[in-house]
């Protein structure tokens, strides 16, 4: 078994390394003086079960390349297997037609990391899980809803909580963790006027004097967790806080998340934090490399990953 780091999100391979127990493989990703993308793999792969460690986040197609690059470069070093472990996987929003022309993305970069030598893929918390259809290889779609709901349960005991979904579409990944948590769920009902601003409309459910828990998968300008907040707020809720699978925190995100009413944002380290996110007053951190370790050597000995999650 071998692990290759590109250069997205290295602690997180390194941490996934240590907690197998086996260094990070001697590989190079580095860049010509155009930009261009440049893998060298440094010892000998031939026959060996390689795991490729790369999230697609920004500067998302400099790392969608790096990635490609690389599968190309372990299937021509004559890996028996490669698996594409993409803990956020980028273009995962343009999972369908959206209006009139215009292009399915998520489907052409599965295209890409097929045909670039992937045997399968590992990720987390998949933006659509349909996206796992668009791949013609094996995906194993891993969850942060246990980590959330232990956490939950650490931080928020002995109060009334109440989990709450920031649109119809989350709808089923809130209801998981409020079932875990035996507590109830209410709905934000939000629009979006174009791509990247979101209104909240209604608040499907009665949150007055709960402590409200916002569960989503991605968090990237700010705009819909820190509206939901308020309304939720204004609708009587005693607290908010929210936890995020995916931090893309994009332009002015975290200090809008530090003006709004969040008591607290949690996030997993499958996008490698900013200096604005270390700093940040209300947002943490938490570490999925433990289960992406545990799925790795599952796949690697062939047992079962979903029972992670019975």
């Amino acid at each position: 078994m071998k692990i290759v780091a590109c250069n997205s999100n290295r602690p997180l391979a390194q941490a996934v390394a240590d907690a197998l127990g086996i260094p990070l493989t001697n590989a190079s990703v580095r860049r010509f003086a155009d930009m261009e993308v440049f893998v060298e793999i440094h010892e000998n792969i031939r026959g060996e079960d390689v795991f490729v460690i790369q999230s697609t986040s920004f500067p998302a197609n400099d790392h969608l390349m790096e990635l490609l690059i690389t599968l190309d470069a372990l299937r021509r070093s004559s890996a028996r297997r490669v698996t594409a472990v993409v803990p956020y996987f980028g273009y995962a929003r343009q999972d369908r037609k959206s209006s009139p022309r215009s292009p399915i993305s998520a489907k052409l970069v599965a295209n890409l990391i097929t045909q670039a030598g992937a045997d399968r893929v590992l990720t987390m918390d998949l933006h659509a899980g349909q996206i796992q259809g668009f791949f013609d290889i094996p995906v194993d779609n891993l969850y942060a809803a246990p980590l959330f709901a232990r956490d939950i349960q650490d931080r928020y005991a002995g109060r009334e909580l109440m989990v709450v979904s920031p649109d119809v579409g989350g709808v089923v990944r809130a209801r998981a963790i409020a079932q875990r948590l035996n507590t109830d769920l209410a709905i934000i009902d939000k629009r979006r006027p174009q791509a990247g601003v979101s209104e909240v409309m209604n608040v499907i459910g009665d949150v007055s004097g709960r402590d409200c828990i916002v569960i989503d998968d991605i968090i990237d300008s700010g705009g819909t967790h820190c509206n939901a907040a308020e309304a939720l707020i204004k609708n009587g809720a005693r607290s908010v806080s929210v936890y995020v699978t995916h931090g893309v925190f994009s332009g002015g995100a975290v200090a809008r998340v530090a003006k709004a009413p969040i008591e607290s944002m949690a996030v997993t380290d499958t996008i490698a934090a900013t200096d604005a996110v270390r700093n940040s007053n209300n947002i943490r951190q938490l570490p999925i490399a433990p289960l992406l370790a545990e799925a790795m050597r599952r796949i690697s000995e062939e047992s079962s990953v979903s029972s992670l999650f019975c």
